[in-house]
């Protein structure tokens, strides 16, 4: 039976259920003979009719033209609301199986935007389990979802994808998918503040990873300056969640709806606490790189509670190589390499550029501490990660320690050899992507050719 069969269908069981005649449900804006056509499947009813008929049916416009009942739509988009705080205040893992069974339900209902939103809560789950090719699949599948909806409302995949890339290694993808979603915000007049803060913050790791400092710290300004404050965030969604299941037990849907509209904002802003922490890390990157080292402990430190807080490990890692390197400066070798072990522990298929950094480290602690075959033995490793993530500063900085360590020791030609590849790799200051600056960045200087 096809869709106009069906809803002439669905027309006649209200109808007679309701024990209305075809004149009394079509008076006064329709005749009984449009009725009688329209039951018998003969006529497609315009969108103005079946909202009509649905007021008179005592039913709703979704229910009479796709036969779903609004209460399943809405119990669903309470239980992704659920998940989104399972997500935002918990564990990944937890939230993911949430995720899965929401995903399974919305297909079977035929839901767009509420497999986009499992899909999307997917990645983001995958994303802080450190599970990145599954974290690109489900962000790729939420972005042709919504591929006829506004920017701002793909920016949360597209956002994923950059920082799954860029967790991968692959830092120019990253920058490129994160500028040109924001050149194309700017320059369309969609600066949705949310979707700003998002593309900004995750573009700071990138920027800082292939040298370009000055537009890491100006995203980093950007994001803060744009990211909302909001007074005890988890007690406010929660009570539009539970007035949400108030109403849906009355029967006001649309009501509920709006509650669970509220609380889904709440817990996307809550979610912003990663972006927010990776923009705390940049401060503490910056204070650290001229030598405030007790102010760059407070944000590092900062950056790292609000990660830990989310069980967000991959994260959590990388930000404790940075926290690391200050104590490591600060004097306080013990504590720096306890917490480099956290990254180490990842292993190096998540995460190597920051995998990369905790053997330098441990290198460098090992230096100082006069352990020469160790710290040797950190900084090749450090080289076989970093040489395939395309982090070329950081390439080039540990091809001088470790050329500077081997000529310490008398091994010459050695040393030669690993001074030339760290001048292979050098790149220009601030080289990121082949395009220009995003608007609203400080622009970087010129790139090498």
């Amino acid at each position: 039976m096809d869709e106009q069969a069906l809803i002439g269908s669905r027309v006649h069981r209200l109808r007679t259920e309701r024990g209305l005649t075809q004149r009394q449900l079509a008076e006064p804006a329709y005749t009984p003979a449009y009725i009688s056509t329209l039951e018998s499947g003969r006529v497609r009813p315009s969108e103005a009719a079946l909202r009509f008929l649905a007021e008179r049916l005592g039913t709703s416009y979704e229910e009479l033209s796709t036969g779903r009942p609004p209460h399943l739509a809405t119990e669903l988009r309470l239980a992704l609301t659920d998940a989104q705080r399972a997500l935002a205040t918990g564990a990944a893992d937890e939230a993911a199986a949430r995720y899965r069974r929401l995903l399974t339900d919305a297909e079977r209902l035929d839901l767009t935007p509420e497999r986009a939103e499992a899909l999307l809560g997917l990645g983001d789950c995958a994303l802080e389990s450190g599970e990145l090719s599954s974290a690109t699949d489900h962000f790729e599948a939420a972005e042709r979802l919504l591929a006829d909806e506004p920017l701002p409302r793909r920016a949360r995949p597209i956002r994923g994808r950059a920082v799954a890339h860029l967790l991968a290694g692959e830092l120019r993808y990253a920058c490129y998918l994160l500028e040109s979603t924001i050149d194309e915000l700017n320059a369309g007049g969609l600066g949705d503040p949310e979707a700003l803060v998002l593309l900004y913050a995750a573009a700071i790791g990138p920027y800082i990873d292939m040298g370009a400092h000055a537009r890491a710290a100006r995203a980093a300004e950007l994001a803060l300056a744009l990211a909302p404050h909001v007074q005890d965030p988890a007690l406010v969604a929660g009570m539009h969640r539970q007035v949400a299941r108030t109403f849906l037990a009355e029967g006001r849907v649309a009501d509920a709806d709006a509650s669970l509209a509220k609380a889904q904002a709440v817990y996307r802003q809550l979610r912003m606490r990663t972006d927010l922490a990776h923009c705390h890390w940049m401060r503490g990157y910056v204070q650290a790189q001229n030598g405030e080292l007790m102010a760059a402990e407070v944000e590092l430190r900062t950056a790292r509670e609000m990660l830990s807080a989310k069980r967000a490990a991959l994260y959590t890692a990388q930000v404790e190589v940075e926290l690391a390197d200050v104590l490591r400066r600060l004097g306080r070798h013990d504590e720096a390499a306890g917490l480099l072990s956290a990254v180490l522990e990842l292993g190096d298929s998540h995460g190597a550029v920051h995998a990369g950094g905790a053997h330098r480290l441990l290198g460098l602690i090992a230096e100082e501490r006069g352990e020469v075959e160790s710290a040797e033995e950190h900084y090749v490793q450090a080289l076989a990660l970093l040489e395939r993530s395309g982090a070329t500063g950081d390439l080039a900085d540990l091809c001088r320690l470790l050329g500077d360590l081997l000529r310490r020791t008398g091994r010459i030609e050695a040393a030669l050899d690993a001074y030339r590849t760290g001048l292979g790799h050098r790149a220009s200051p601030g080289t990121t992507t082949l395009g220009p600056a995003p608007t609203g960045l400080t622009a970087a200087p010129p790139r090498a050719a």
